[in-house]
């Protein structure tokens, strides 16, 4: 009876090992869904941004902000994440900030193109 207890355990040890790495198998053929989150921003949309530039102006350009400090009104943070199906998370950022409703300089993942660069 001994020895039925050890062969027991032994024969369910390989078992209990396939069972801990389920959760991390990619099964062939199962779709995953791309996931866009945020504010999408362009190159395009950037070299349209210029100081003086009213707060409803960079709106028009950059959209609504995905987020507005009620503390920091002078801030806004546009930020979009992109998470292909199954690979891995890309993030872009971008910080516009006005002084008098007038937008004075902005920085992040994108900076405006010089003309030799178009």
């Amino acid at each position: 009876m001994h020895y039925f207890k050890h062969a027991l355990i032994l024969a369910a040890i390989p078992f209990l090992a396939a069972c801990k790495n389920f959760g991390s198998m990619d099964f062939p053929g199962v779709y995953k869904i791309s996931i866009p989150q945020g504010n999408i921003i362009t190159q395009d949309m950037v070299d349209q941004l210029r100081p003086g530039m009213t707060k409803r102006q960079v709106i028009f350009v950059m959209g609504t902000p995905l987020v507005r400090d009620p503390f920091h009104q002078d801030r806004w943070d546009y930020v979009y994440n992109f998470q292909p199906g199954g690979g891995v998370r890309g993030q872009e950022r971008l910080a516009v900030f006005f002084e008098d409703d007038q937008l004075v300089s902005f920085s992040g993942d994108f900076e405006p193109s010089t003309p030799e660069d178009s």
